[in-house]
């Protein structure tokens, strides 16, 4: 018997700090859990931590060498015995619209592991993975839980500004991830859907720390801003330079590229205003995209943009780095996007987006061979077009 809706009354009742504690009373008495354990992806993305716990390596998994590492990287349930008494540990992925959270393992008794529990339980994950995200409006514990040490101020400011780390939708799939994970400051992106049209924004804000952060923020919620005003991505582009230029008087200023996606003909408008590159994987040639370069956000006053049409086909991969990433010079000197990029973007084609940049990033870190001097930062857009369309 499917026993889902009174786990899902139990949920839906728990204090927002208490999901765990109501997933692991409804499962015991359910099917005779033995045990419950919500482990959430670090903001690094290289480990997995219980919820619960004090932050720190010595509790945390690895993501790449572990059971459930390998569950939470093929978004697939694993499973694994727990002891001679015949027990199975089902280690099942916690994802919201494509977004990894992390890894819910669930020890059921001898017997008790059928395919159709299985499934069960699978949806109790995804039903915990959407009651976190509104929880976490409301208490610090899944937060404090993604972190195996402490951010800077700048870095805890940037997180907050940020969307989820991925996003599917028929149309589309994204991933996005930053570097260094506890100790950004400038680097920044920002993405919105609706049924017709998908916003993209990369944003780098100039100089380090807490004031890159700061004019980074202020970039980002005039960006938002316009846009949620439904205003094109040309005027978004102004308006946000005009907010940059009347606080800062043109002494610091922000590159940007903003991309905006027709969902039914695959039509991208492009606007680049600053250093953010665009390249492309079709089929097996990648290629940097090129952009009519305009200027960065604050730099002038009443500054107009312009918007530049591309045109996309089912199976194209686009990637948006920073100059954290193809700035980066090997330690002879060689600059990563003109040995490493192209590599690595064909290398890693039949990763899911939500995997590309993290894999772009591990191989950045191998190329480079020393600490980060910039923040880093790797969206990844697959695109599928809308069926029974040209797009």
């Amino acid at each position: 018997m499917n026993a889902r809706p009174e786990i899902e009354r139990a949920v839906r009742a728990a204090a927002p700090y208490a999901l765990v504690e109501a997933v692991r009373g409804a499962l015991a008495a359910a099917y005779d859990a033995r045990s419950v354990e919500l482990l959430l992806a670090d903001y690094g993305m290289t480990v997995l931590n219980p919820v619960g716990s004090a932050p720190g390596r010595e509790r945390a998994l690895s993501m790449h060498n572990s059971p459930q590492g390998r569950a939470f990287g093929s978004q697939r349930p694993h499973e694994e015995p727990a002891g001679r008494d015949g027990a199975v540990d089902h280690h099942l992925p916690v994802t919201v619209r494509g977004e990894r959270l992390g890894i819910l393992t669930v020890r059921l008794p001898a017997g008790c592991s059928t395919a159709q529990t299985v499934n069960e339980l699978s949806d109790v994950a995804d039903l915990l993975g959407h009651e976190i995200v509104v929880a976490e409006r409301d208490t610090d514990l899944y937060q404090g839980a993604r972190r195996i040490a402490r951010l800077t101020l700048a870095a805890e400011m940037q997180w907050q500004l940020l969307p989820a780390r991925a996003f599917t939708a028929a149309e589309y799939a994204i991933g996005a991830q930053l570097e260094p994970a506890y100790a950004i400051h400038g680097d920044n992106f920002d993405w919105a859907a609706d049924g017709d049209q998908l916003t993209v924004s990369v944003t780098n804000g100039m100089g380090e720390g807490i004031q890159a952060s700061l004019l980074t923020n202020l970039a980002v919620n005039a960006l938002r801003n316009a846009r949620r005003a439904g205003i094109g991505i040309a005027d978004q582009a102004a308006l946000a330079d005009q907010a940059l230029y009347d606080q800062h008087r043109g002494s610091v200023h922000v590159s940007t590229l903003l991309l905006r996606f027709d969902l039914a003909t695959g039509t991208v408008g492009a606007v680049d205003a600053g250093s953010p590159q665009l390249w492309r994987l079709r089929g097996r040639t990648v290629a940097r995209v090129e952009l009519d370069a305009q200027l960065p956000l604050g730099m002038f006053e009443e500054s107009q943009y312009d918007v530049q049409c591309l045109q996309l086909i089912p199976g194209d991969r686009l990637l948006l780095v920073s100059d954290g990433v193809y700035d980066t010079v090997s330690p002879l000197g060689e600059a990563y996007v003109e040995r490493g990029l192209a590599r690595t973007v064909l290398a890693t084609r039949l990763l899911p987006a939500a995997s590309v940049p993290g894999a772009v990033l591990r191989e950045l870190a191998d190329y480079r061979d020393a600490d980060p001097l910039d923040d880093a930062l790797v969206v990844c857009i697959d695109w599928f077009g809308r069926q029974g369309s040209d797009g």
